[in-house]
């Protein structure tokens, strides 16, 4: 049976443009020679829609994009992920679907039984479960069809289980010839092994291919990285997906298996915030960009992120200094711009700087320096980079990366301001990895913005290490407190200082007002700072007097 595996880039809510975009799928996977072809999870609609679910508008949009795309589909069967109304009284209005289409018409529907209701994920919000399971009939093959989580709760594999039930032992119970299971997941480091691991465990337990086919592009902070994979009998792969990109493909089930290869962690993470940047753009409807070039790392790797996505001349840099700019780190962000090749501004901010202290000195009794003329001189770069966004049209960028968000070591309105935050999930160690990994074959980061100690030069010989521990041991902490969600005891017995971690916990506790105010940055990590972290601000529970037990300590 050749199966058509239609891995493509949806946008939420545009429903003549995804509807385009299948159909054109579809006939070249027919042309292929596909006997059934497959998208993703909620393709029609574009996922995730979040409220827009709550629009009745929204709903009547899509089933009349549904009813379009049916009547242009012929004989071969195409299997189309969208919401369909529940029209019951009680419980939630809509099922999270997947429609078997056929001859212009609409002849089955399986619903997705297991809603994620964790980090990113709020299905039980919008949508009612479903409760059975259900196998159809294609080219003589007994077909269970499951929507991405459903088969994300095997007790073989998960030593904790989220839900009471599993939708593919159910389904085997039944007997097929083949699983599908159509995706919406976003990417984060390693995501692509592990569902490589889920599908090939299943594959061989059950005895029947497996293909699961994944969403690709970027959709506000998440990244879908489509690497949809078609598993065999022995665990093997016999079709893998193009990362981070559009691909269709048409696949025999009974093909060789082989044993997967994967890219570097640094190299995905390139790749998927060289997407999520692209597509943040086009869909919100911009063509270029404009950022703040320090001569540092941060800024550097940004800028690389955004020319690889958009194009040398959608990118403009703008060097900002001020009286504690060294010369190396505005000769080093000039070096950067023509490597890369991109439009290049210097704007000095010394004499807004000079004035601004003139202009604030009465209200400051005397007092000089300090943070407050340090936020000052941020401020003022972040004034500077608004106005050219407002004067020009281009998306502002800001640069800061996950460690520095963590412990609030960013200003307010002065730095962070921007519209998309694409490193903001990128720990300041793995910033280093994937400079390095940009530089593999010839320096394009110049090296010494790689290899100087990381400064925001906004006092006399200022170095980060001033206010922070080694990014190392930061990132370690983060780590276990952020990501792992575990206590200081824990990272006691990892081997970090008492006193350190007790003051790294204080840090990110209480920057958290700063995050709620930040620009949306890429998720590529298994727990970002977002709308997958929900902590509250007013709150008074204190980790460095709390006893943590058990799993905690991590």
């Amino acid at each position: 049976m050749k199966i058509g595996i239609l891995q493509l880039n949806f946008t939420v809510g545009d429903f003549n443009g995804n509807s385009e975009k299948l159909v054109s799928a579809y006939e070249s996977a027919v042309k292929g020679g596909a006997e059934l072809c497959v998208s993703s999870e909620l393709g029609l609609c574009g996922y995730p829609p979040r409220d827009l679910l709550n629009r009745r508008d929204f709903v009547e949009s899509h089933d009349r994009a549904l009813r379009g795309v049916a009547k242009r589909v012929g004989k071969v069967p195409l299997l189309i992920g969208g919401i369909e109304k529940t029209n019951q009284k009680t419980g939630r209005p809509l099922y999270n679907a997947v429609f078997l289409v056929e001859k212009g018409k609409v002849r089955g529907v399986a619903r997705k039984i297991l809603l994620p209701t964790y980090d990113v994920f709020d299905e039980d919000r919008y949508f009612e479960a479903g409760d059975k399971v259900g196998v159809v009939k294609i080219a003589e093959k007994r077909v269970g069809v499951t929507i991405c989580e459903d088969i994300w709760n095997d007790e073989d594999l998960w030593p904790e289980r989220r839900y009471r039930i599993d939708p593919v032992r159910e389904l085997a119970k039944k007997g097929m010839d083949l699983l599908i299971n159509v995706s919406a997941s976003p990417w984060n480091i390693g995501k692509e092994k592990v569902r490589y691991r889920l599908l090939a465990e299943v594959a061989k337990r059950e005895k029947i291919p497996v293909i699961q086919v994944n969403q690709v592009g970027g959709n506000d902070e998440l990244v879908f990285d489509g690497q949809s994979l078609g598993v065999g009998v022995k665990g093997g792969l016999f079709v893998r997906g193009a990362a981070f990109t559009e691909d269709v493909k048409v696949v025999d089930i009974g093909r060789k298996e082989e044993k997967p290869v994967w890219a570097r962690d640094e190299e995905l993470v390139f790749q998927a915030l060289v997407l999520g940047t692209r597509d943040y753009l086009q869909k919100c409807g911009f063509r270029e960009v404009v950022l703040g070039l320090s001569g540092g790392i941060d800024s550097a790797l940004t800028a690389v992120i955004a020319t690889e996505a958009l194009g040398k001349d959608k990118v403009l840099g703008v060097a900002m200094p001020s009286r504690f700019s060294s010369a190396g780190s505005v000769a080093d962000a000039e070096a950067l711009a023509k490597r890369l090749g991109i439009r290049y501004q210097k704007i000095p901010i010394e004499d807004t700087f000079a004035a601004m202290l003139r202009s604030i000195a009465p209200a400051r009794n005397g007092r000089s320096g300090g943070l407050t003329e340090e936020n000052l001189q941020s401020r003022i770069r972040g004034m500077t980079l608004m106005a050219i966004s407002n004067d020009s049209g281009r998306l502002l960028l800001t640069t800061g990366n996950k460690s520095e968000m963590a412990v609030g070591y960013c200003t307010l309105y002065g730095d962070m301001c921007g519209a998309l935050a694409v490193i903001a999930d990128v720990p300041k160690t793995l910033v280093y990895r994937i400079s390095r990994w940009i530089n593999r074959d010839r320096e394009i980061i110049p090296k010494n913005s790689i290899e100087k100690a990381p400064s925001a030069e906004l006092r006399p010989d200022q170095k980060d290490q001033d206010s922070l521990p080694p990014y190392e041991e930061l990132d370690r902490i983060l780590e276990s407190y952020v990501v792992n969600e575990g206590s200081i005891q824990g990272m006691v017995k990892k081997g970090i200082s008492k006193a350190l971690a007790e003051e790294m916990v204080r840090k990110i506790d209480i920057s958290e007002y700063k995050r709620r105010q930040a620009a949306p940055g890429l998720k590529v990590t298994t727990k970002a700072f977002g709308v997958g972290r929900r902590i509250p601000l007013a709150q008074r529970f204190d980790p460095r007097g709390a006893v943590s037990r058990g799993k905690g300590n991590l």
